[in-house]
């Protein structure tokens, strides 16, 4: 895709120019080879801008309105990008008319483009074709999210190689005897990859060997947890151990991750603050009028390393929510919640003010909501790795809030952590822009969790 839309960048220039200078003479500009330079300038730009807001991370299944509005915060930071290497190199520069054309044809060109990856995708065309090694619950769940994911992953299941002891939990028509090399069936059925989901893995009955062998002929192998990660963007709880948290991959907080994270959440939440100042004054009066009552709510939150702080929010309960002094879960409706507080749930108007929280260094922008401590008290005896999420800073929203239900239980708390723990493990800059674009489209396109 990357490579595709690189050319279609460039393309995009040329297109740009003919048309420009289509009634005159000067159509000498697109054969010259300063104006390939410049071309080539223009979509190292805009691929290195699409790149770093995650447009090349796709996680979830996408239509044409979602990925334009992906695709334009992309496009202004090319824009600025561009801009800049005009100033620093200006030969290079090719006219404010061929620019702005350039710019809409490169927009419309990527969008058809990505659209029809995607169509050849949702064909088969794409396909990858995987084996399973287990035929138990894992396996079961593995193929079920295979199947089902929610990623443009697409996949052709090849079948289950079963293991001595393991109770069957999948069709008995998908199994596979093994009658042969790991590898040598992996090679006759043409599989590209093998998903190792089998819970016990002691004993002579593992083939450890055979699946170094498949490696070694170039087949894929992964395990559960990792296939689980990449498709569902969760790490499953029941499946952690302390040894892969310590060894694996990720979970690196270096400083430079550190610096720019506290840049992103600084310029993020001042430019929100100043274009939403006028939304945040309509409301603080409109709560007032309602029923007098203070106009903001402050509550004790477990922060970063378990620190506690007062988080500022806009009141959406009456003043008398919790008068039995035990604290409750917030329902998705909570009979407590005023008329007033029921647009501002549903608009997110209500977690506004924590834009002064992340200011002053309490939260982030994106990153685990924050829990109260009797909660986290009582998640952390029940939940196993629950104190993992209070490594970062919480934030003001999440992964977990824009991909999962509205949280009123343990077994719901578990359900956001695994995305909590998928979003430590892998947080970076590409994945906060990922994050705050599917916030924008919960909350002014109603698409995703609430």
């Amino acid at each position: 895709m990357l490579l595709v839309e690189f050319a279609v960048a460039v393309a995009a220039v040329y297109l740009g120019a003919v048309i420009r200078f289509f009634d005159k003479h000067s159509l000498y500009l697109p054969q010259s080879d300063k104006f390939l330079l410049s071309a080539l300038a223009f979509a190292a730009s805009i691929i290195f801008s699409m790149s770093a807001l995650g447009m090349y991370q796709i996680n979830y299944r996408e239509g044409l309105r979602n990925t334009f509005l992906r695709l334009m915060p992309s496009f202004a930071l090319g824009f600025g990008i561009i801009t800049l290497v005009f100033y620093l190199l200006p030969e290079l520069y090719f006219g404010r008319g061929i620019l702005g054309l350039v710019m809409i044809f490169a927009a419309i060109m990527i969008l058809a483009a990505r659209g029809l990856i995607f169509k050849f995708s949702e064909v088969g065309l794409l396909k990858s074709r995987i084996l399973f090694l287990g035929s138990g619950a894992l396996a079961k769940e593995c193929r079920e999210l295979a199947m089902n994911n929610i990623a443009y992953h697409q996949y052709d299941v090849v079948g289950f190689v079963p293991l001595a002891g393991e109770e069957c939990k999948v069709p008995e028509s998908a199994l596979i005897p093994q009658t042969e090399n790991l590898a040598l069936l992996a090679q006759r059925l043409n599989v590209g990859e093998i998903v190792v989901s089998v819970q016990n893995r002691r004993g002579g009955q593992f083939p450890l060997q055979e699946l170094l062998d498949c490696k070694l002929v170039g087949v894929k192998v992964i395990d559960a947890a990792a296939f689980i990660e990449r498709e569902a963007c969760q790490i499953r709880v029941e499946s952690l151990q302390p040894g892969w948290l310590v060894f694996g991959d990720g979970f690196n907080q270096s400083f430079l991750r550190k610096f720019g994270k506290q840049s992103f959440d600084l310029i993020v939440s001042a430019l929100i603050f100043a274009i939403t100042l006028p939304i945040m004054l309509a409301t603080a009066l409109l709560i007032f009028i309602e029923d007098q009552g203070p106009i903001f709510y402050k509550q004790e939150r477990v922060g970063k390393n378990g620190r506690t702080y007062m988080v500022l929010k806009f009141r959406s309960m009456g003043s008398d929510a919790e008068k039995s002094g035990k604290p409750q879960w917030a329902t998705n409706n909570d009979p407590r919640v005023t008329r007033i507080g029921k647009i501002i749930r549903k608009l997110r108007i209500d977690e506004l003010p924590q834009i002064i929280n992340v200011l002053k260094g309490e939260m982030s922008f994106v990153g685990p909501r924050p829990e109260r401590p009797f909660f986290v008290d009582q998640l952390c005896k029940e939940v196993p790795f629950y104190n993992m999420r209070h490594s970062i800073k919480p934030g003001i929203t999440g992964m977990a809030q824009v991909r999962y239900a509205y949280g009123a239980s343990v077994e719901d708390s578990v359900q956001k952590l695994q995305y909590d723990l998928y979003y430590v493990k892998n947080n970076s800059l590409f994945l906060d822009a990922l994050i705050l674009i599917e916030t924008v489209q919960v909350v002014l396109l109603g698409k995703g969790a609430r």
